[in-house]
């Protein structure tokens, strides 16, 4: 049961992390894994089994999550945009009492109350969250051509959208968007598989030379920026979780103004009433994997 739960939330947080204004580590936060997902990429070596069983099931979610929806995403926001983002919103804020819940413990275990320190956090990451998505140029990186400098840059943009993927609240596919890379992206690994299917080695080999350097640059991004929230988790437990609460709390907005920016941000009668509901899902389903995660 907890393997089948694992791969469910590595889903969520792969689909999270293919749209644009979700944040992978804001999903993973809401369903009360983000400590445990830490812990287990900087203690890899020390609880190397543990570890390596936790991050596999949900890496074998996420990978689910990121194909699939890879697909599914250009048609989805299409058709259906307000609702499929209010599903999301939902599942942003099912997680927000957890993460209230788990401020005040530490503010009551280190007998301290939130302070200036505390709302500073809070608002500037708040701003920041919602500055990211405003910054976007609407300019793609052009894929068909790769070399060595090609490489390069693709491995740095992985780390680049790996670290912001691993903060809450902050939307790796964002980042990507902001740079130039998302679409290109989400184009050659929907192109990859398809080569893949049709057993085209020449679309197979560009889809490696592309996609291989960005892979490797992603893992490493996640290891270095493991480090430092972990760091921070040790010594600034109380603001960390302010600051990504500010995070989290701006998403829903980073959400609609990337809609409203790319002009799909419409509403009608019966999509907002699907919306809601979709919405009020969402929450329920962060919450209820949320509280099992935190069990675990």
């Amino acid at each position: 049961m907890k393997i089948i739960m694992n791969i469910i939330r590595g889903i969520l947080i792969g689909v999270a992390n293919v749209i644009p204004g979700v944040s992978g580590g804001t999903m993973a936060v809401s369903l009360g894994i983000y400590d445990k997902i830490i812990s287990s990429v900087t203690g890899i070596i020390r609880h190397f089994k543990e570890s390596m069983v936790f991050l596999l099931q949900l890496f074998i979610g996420m990978g689910i999550g990121i194909v699939g929806f890879a697909y599914a995403i250009e048609f989805l926001f299409e058709k259906y945009p307000f609702p499929t983002a209010m599903a999301f919103i939902g599942l942003i804020i099912g997680g927000i009492p957890m993460m209230l819940d788990a401020l005040q413990l530490d503010l009551r275990r280190t007998h301290r109350k939130a302070g200036i320190g505390h709302g500073i956090a809070f608002l500037l990451l708040f701003a920041l969250a919602v500055a990211l998505p405003l910054m976007g140029t609407g300019t793609e990186a052009d894929l068909h051509t790769v070399g060595i400098g090609t490489v390069v840059i693709l491995f740095f943009i992985g780390m680049i959208a790996s670290a912001t993927m691993v903060v809450p609240g902050v939307s790796g596919s964002m980042v990507l968007l902001i740079l130039g890379y998302y679409n290109s992206i989400i184009s050659e690994i929907t192109g990859f598989l398809d080569s893949v299917k049709a057993l085209d080695m020449a679309g197979i080999g560009h889809g490696f030379a592309v996609l291989m350097p960005f892979g490797i640059g992603v893992i490493v991004g996640i290891a270095v920026i493991a480090k430092l929230i972990e760091w921070l988790f040790a010594h600034y437990r109380a603001l960390t979780y302010s600051a990504i609460l500010g995070l989290v709390a701006a998403s829903p907005f980073a959400i609609f103004i990337n809609q409203y920016k790319a002009g799909s941000l419409s509403f009608s009668i019966p999509g907002v009433i699907i919306g809601i509901v979709l919405m009020l899902a969402g929450a329920y389903l962060a919450w209820f994997l949320g509280g099992l995660g935190s069990q675990d």
